[in-house]
């Protein structure tokens, strides 16, 4: 039986990650931080008793800015395959707290390669890698090969992370691969990103629960996939023959006006009647485009997306809907 850890498996990618690597019979270890409250929500259908249930997944608690706890739970588990998903991932925030992102975001990635180093683990380590490295595009669509040029604390701090990736590859033969993935969305989003936050304050102002929807820019364009289909090509990127780098993304561009479009006409309503734009979501430098280049993973992997746009949309507002019927009990009007 492979034994896998995930840092951030309490996240969007980790808790599908998860569910992945259980169904192909994997022992997952997760590691989370301590927290005063409950914080395991996306993985608690998954966290059973593994005797009476036969699902191998454990739970660990550590934090990437320990580099010593990060060393004991490597040489303990001595895992097969290390998916590094755990991150300070919001781009807008990093710029409040840019040193605690660029500690926890670059340099976490550091200490987790340099665990495998001491320990002599022989994992294969997956970097989640991110298109905010992109920034400023210095080509469309962006490929593997394309310059990086981060807009923000976050894209620079991922920026470290991966050339740190590259690095342990080169320097001691170290199975280590990037993923290079585009903006890749799911019901299981957080709250504050901004595709989640549409959907989510749709629902409640269909239940009458909130009025309006206070947005950023609504003119940057995005290449949005669905993050169940994306994790399947984190896996892949670990059976692949060596060790190498992919983007991970449909090739397709759409502004957040349009998702907005999408979601709100999705139950017959003009989102002009309910967003008004406020400019403390705008961020210092932004992002105008981000289109990806997915055909080396197509050809090498055998990945591609399946899920379209408006399908991804219809999937998260209907999950909203629904989440909102089943916590107040109410039945909303489409």
């Amino acid at each position: 039986m492979k034994k896998a850890i995930i840092t951030g498996i309490t996240g969007q990618d980790g808790s599908y990650l998860a569910e992945l690597l259980l169904s192909k019979g994997y022992e997952v270890h997760g590691i989370i931080r301590r927290a005063s409250t409950f914080n395991t929500g996306r993985i608690d259908h998954l966290y059973k008793d593994p005797h009476v249930n036969n699902v191998k997944l454990f739970l660990h608690y550590g934090d990437i800015a320990d580099s010593a706890n990060m060393i004991k739970l490597v040489h303990d588990i001595a895992p097969d395959e290390i998916y590094h998903l755990a991150a300070q991932s919001h781009v807008r925030v990093s710029f409040d707290i840019p040193e605690y992102t660029g500690d926890v975001t670059g340099i976490g990635t550091a200490r987790l390669l340099e665990a495998i180093r001491m320990t002599g683990c022989k994992s294969k380590f997956y970097q989640a890698s991110s298109s905010e490295m992109y920034g400023l595009v210095q080509e469309v669509p962006q490929k593997e090969t394309t310059p990086f040029y981060p807009r923000s604390p976050y894209g620079a701090a991922k920026v470290y992370a991966y050339w740190m990736t590259v690095n342990y590859r080169e320097s001691y033969n170290m199975f280590a691969t990037n993923g290079i993935l585009f903006n890749h969305e799911s019901p299981r989003r957080g709250e504050t990103f901004v595709t989640r936050k549409i959907t989510r304050a749709l629902a409640h102002i269909l239940a009458g629960m909130q009025d309006k929807l206070y947005m950023g820019n609504l003119d940057s364009k995005r290449d949005w996939g669905y993050a169940k289909e994306y994790v399947e090509a984190m896996y892949l990127m670990l059976q692949h023959h060596t060790a190498d780098d992919f983007v991970i993304a449909t090739g397709e561009t759409h502004t957040v006006r349009e998702f907005l479009i999408e979601a709100f006409s999705y139950v017959n309503r003009d989102y002009n009647d309910f967003v008004e734009i406020d400019p403390v979501y705008f961020r210092p430098t932004e992002v105008d485009l981000l289109i990806g280049d997915g055909a080396k993973a197509e050809k090498e992997l055998n990945w591609k997306p399946k899920t379209a746009f408006k399908d991804l949309v219809k999937i998260m507002v209907e999950a909203d809907i629904e989440a909102v019927e089943s916590l107040h009990k109410i039945k909303i009007k489409r």
